[in-house]
């Protein structure tokens, strides 16, 4: 045990036996006298100091923390005075710790501290490892999204903000009954209230609790599916088939039921079970031809593509045909298909024997999102007659994904854009040719 007034801090040390002073490194501990430890400082060793068991002739060790461990510069001596000035000053407060400690100054001490102790690889290897493990305990099935983390915070009357209506981002949360106090506002319980009015009031305090509990109700459920983000939602929703995505819509509604995992283990099982389904369907379409090995689908497979080119030449040629009798519409027509079979936008619009005219180019004066184009973009939302907004986070939403897929196809900026495909068609070439996205 230590001596009364001292505890198991490491710079909390017994004074001397010999002479009862504050013990300072280097000191001697006996190594053969304790528990408690029998020590010394230098002074009374020298002059071969003896108490009781203790003899001048026992063996001995030198205490001392002069000697580095992470950094050939730093003492452990000057390691604990760090660590100790940290929890002291608090992480950042680097001039005091550097006046604390007074033998290094504010630059050494946040470097050395950020190095050794934050990011030291052998902490982070074995943090790694550790959520690693954890990740293993819980890898049953693949999971589509999780809880939101970030919410979203829109700016001022932009078309999220529209979409998002009521959403108040410094609570992450959405308005729902925000007058429920009201009715609270003006209860007072007193002592000479009639039992009739004391159990009136009562019964307002418990309707009020069950108004509290159904707002809790409603910001768990949109926190714990992810719902707050809307949009990155959906965009994880249309990861699966068509067929999947009805089947989400169709399900949606009992997802508070199951909870978050649950519901998406479900459509995640369904998702697996469209695929199995067609993948078996294309084998029986393989067998159904005669075909025995993979080798000869391929081969299969690579006709019924040419077959379908084919049947669409066809189907242009009897587009041709329809306007034939109209020259000028001919050529029309026969110029935007060598632009779309070129990968260019289409600049010359189709003529119909209808006699409509294309729609004037969008006026884009006053409308929010506008300063945010450059001169292209602002010609291109006018010819495509697309408010600003929506371009901005159409045009968002495809570099995103092309910079996590390395390159983006047409089909892919559809499934993400759920607008006319002419329109989306003419947004992605233009994003193309701007360097903004590349190609996959």
């Amino acid at each position: 045990h230590l001596p009364v007034g001292f505890t198991d801090d490491p710079f909390d040390k017994p004074p001397c036996r010999g002479c009862s002073s504050y013990l300072t490194e280097p000191y001697v501990k006996c190594a053969e006298c304790g528990p408690p430890p029998f020590l010394l400082c230098l002074q009374c060793f020298t002059r071969g100091f003896e108490y009781k068991k203790h003899q001048s002739d026992h063996t001995y060790e030198i205490m001392t923390s002069d000697f580095p461990v992470l950094d050939p510069n730093w003492t452990a001596q000057e390691e604990m005075a760090l660590l100790e000035a940290v929890m002291d000053c608090g992480f950042g407060n680097w001039q005091d710790v550097a006046n604390q400690m007074c033998t290094k100054s504010k630059e050494e001490c946040e470097k050395h501290y950020m190095k050794h102790f934050i990011n030291n690889p052998l902490f982070a290897s074995t943090l790694l490892n550790l959520k690693q493990a954890e990740e293993a305990q819980h890898n049953e099935t693949a999971i589509p999204f999780h809880p939101a983390d970030d919410p979203p915070r829109p700016t001022f009357d932009s078309l999220l903000s529209r979409d998002m209506a009521g959403y108040m981002p410094a609570r992450a949360d959405f308005e729902f009954d925000n007058y429920a106090e009201w009715d609270l506002r003006d209860i007072d319980f007193v002592e000479d209230d009639s039992d009739i009015l004391h159990a009136l009031k009562i019964a307002v305090v418990d309707i009020y609790h069950s108004r509290l509990k159904e707002r809790q109700r409603r910001k768990k459920i949109i926190r714990d599916h992810g719902l707050i983000n809307l949009r990155k939602f959906q965009i994880l929703e249309r990861r699966y088939p068509k067929e999947v995505q009805d089947l989400y819509e169709t399900m949606r509604r009992f997802a508070r039921i199951l909870g978050p995992v649950e519901h998406d283990k479900f459509i995640e099982s369904h998702a697996l079970e469209f695929e199995l389904r067609r993948e078996i369907k294309r084998l029986q379409e393989y067998r159904a031809a005669g075909i025995t090995n993979f080798c000869s689908a391929r081969t299969y497979d690579h006709l019924k593509k040419t077959r379908a080119e084919e049947r669409l030449k066809r189907t242009m040629l009897s587009e041709v045909l329809q306007y034939i009798q109209d020259s000028s519409a001919c050529q029309q027509w026969l110029s935007r298909q060598a632009d779309i079979d070129s990968g260019l936008t289409p600049t010359v619009p189709v003529a119909s024997n209808s006699g409509r005219r294309s729609a004037p180019p969008l006026n884009l004066t006053g409308l929010p999102g506008t300063e945010k184009l450059n001169e292209k973009e602002k010609e291109l939302c006018q010819m495509v007659r697309l408010v600003p907004g929506a371009y901005l986070e159409y045009k968002a939403a495809l570099v995103n994904e092309c910079n996590k897929q390395g390159g983006l196809r047409l089909a892919q900026a559809r499934a993400l854009i759920k607008i006319d495909v002419n329109k989306t068609r003419k947004i992605y070439d233009f994003l193309i040719r701007e360097g903004y996205i590349t190609k996959a």
